[in-house]
């Protein structure tokens, strides 16, 4: 304390008291309040970053599962939107060789040789009579695929040389050819003077006479893909032709 005190040598004794008893008051709370420079904790941080530690790192890893999370939605999104493309693909596909099967029997029943009423039509075996007037009057359900008393027979598989399904294809048509009778047809768009007056009896018809053509009709069904149920898509088509 002798620095501190110096310059009260050249004053009175009464102020060189009361200098001394300030000086030292104020020497004793300086060393009370600063620490040395350079002072580090327990664990070599200051007080100030003490209750810091270890925040960087717990931030990091919260950021981090979140871009995980985000991740694996974005994947898992891009696998199902693949998947929906492969089953819309392979459907269309398959829509398209049904159709190309729906062609072809139609083409086997223009062979067919019409009925002049009161006489039917000379069906094949491999197609099936169920007109009201048949020999032998049987149901047919509306999915002849599905008809276990179906003789195997009348499911008829396209060949490749009619048709070529190609390798994206899960196979070949297959077609069931039924027919439905003989019925007087609509009203035709175009009026046929040469038979003005006419009337026509339809073997089939419930109106007959009828002054509408007799005309034979004929159900086609058809199924594209897989008959047991595999992940590939399978389309039944059905439609009414009229000969």
């Amino acid at each position: 304390m002798s620095h501190a005190l110096t310059p009260a040598l050249f004053l009175p004794k009464p102020v060189r008291g009361c200098i001394g008893i300030v000086a030292g008051t104020a020497s004793a709370t300086h060393r009370a309040v600063l620490h040395p420079a350079g002072a580090r904790g327990q664990h070599g941080l200051s007080p100030a970053h003490a209750s810091q530690r270890g925040v960087a790192l717990v931030t990091a890893l919260i950021l981090l599962v979140v871009l995980t999370l985000v991740g694996l939605a974005a994947v898992r999104g891009t696998i199902m939107q693949q998947k929906m493309t492969a089953n819309f693909s392979d459907r269309q596909i398959t829509f398209q060789v049904g159709e190309a099967g729906l062609r072809q029997a139609e083409i086997e029943v223009q062979g067919v040789q019409p009925s002049a009423p009161p006489g039917r039509p000379s069906l094949p075996a491999t197609i099936r009579d169920c007109s009201p007037k048949a020999t032998t009057v049987i149901k047919c359900p509306a999915n002849p695929l599905t008809d276990s008393t179906l003789p195997p027979a009348n499911i008829k598989t396209v060949a490749p040389t009619s048709f070529n399904a190609g390798s994206l294809a899960s196979g070949p048509p297959q077609y069931v050819i039924e027919y439905m009778g003989n019925f007087s047809g609509p009203t035709p768009s175009v009026l046929d003077l040469g038979s003005k007056g006419r009337t026509y009896s339809c073997n089939d018809s419930p109106t007959s006479p009828s002054k509408n053509p007799c005309a034979d009709f004929y159900r086609i069904t058809v199924r594209s893909g897989p008959a047991d149920g595999t992940d590939r898509s399978t389309v039944v088509l059905q439609s009414v032709y009229r000969r």
